[in-house]
């Protein structure tokens, strides 16, 4: 194939991509709607080539969408009826039965609902208009960009970021005041408890000198080129 050759464009319609999980954050999907709204309307289709959905292909040649949900979600409700995606692996001669159990050994699939609870596969959405909105998925998804954690190669990193902010931060809050929730997000992101999560940027207890220590050596130094 010459090298050259810029790659073959697969325009599919939106609502024939079939999620991998159950939620997604709307708060995420309105920035991303802001962000289209205002983009150059000469420029649409080129951002579209630009960022292409990555599907898996399933049973009956089903297309799974394993990411950009939210990408997705958004251009939906602009009004745009297709994507140009990007075909990740061919899984249709899989069967059925062995399916989604494949999905999970590779890590393209999530079944948690609103609540953080793990369903059956068969309650996955059927279509990305159908996906539920996770308050927690949008403010673990602010979070990491106020760079509350490290952006993570691990899969759903997000979510998991969510269920730990699920049991600390309720529901109400997110909801009447986004901003201040998000601002004790920070604060509990960077404790210790949080430090197995994906990204955690904060500080363990012996991670280096502690200020005290640091100025006490000081103090220390100057006596001692004091007496000499």
């Amino acid at each position: 194939m010459n090298p050259q050759s810029p790659p073959v464009l697969h325009a599919t319609p939106i609502n024939d991509l079939r999620p991998t999980q159950i939620t997604l954050g709307m708060y995420e999907v309105g920035k991303k709607r802001r962000a289209w709204m205002e983009s150059d309307p000469s420029k649409l289709r080129d951002f579209l080539a630009h960022h292409m959905v990555p599907v898996v292909i399933g049973p009956k040649k089903a297309l799974y969408l394993i990411d950009h949900h939210h990408l997705a979600r958004a251009l939906l409700e602009e009004g745009v009826k297709s994507v140009f995606v990007s075909y990740i692996d061919d899984l249709s001669r899989v069967d059925a039965s062995l399916f989604w159990n494949v999905m999970s050994f590779r890590g393209w699939t999530h079944p948690y609902d609103a609540k953080g609870r793990r369903r059956p596969y068969s309650e996955l959405p059927e279509t990305i208009a159908e996906m539920e909105d996770d308050p927690y998925r949008s403010l673990s998804g602010e979070l990491r960009n106020v760079g509350g954690y490290a952006k993570d190669a691990q899969p759903f990193a997000e979510f998991l970021w969510a269920d730990f902010l699920r049991d600390r931060i309720k529901a109400r809050a997110i909801e009447r005041d986004f901003d201040k929730a998000l601002a004790e997000a920070r604060t509990l992101a960077a404790l210790a408890e949080a430090s197995y999560l994906p990204g955690w940027c904060g500080k363990h207890a012996d991670d280096g000198p502690s200020i005290e220590a640091d100025k006490r050596r000081r103090k220390s130094r100057e006596r001692a080129q004091a007496g000499d």
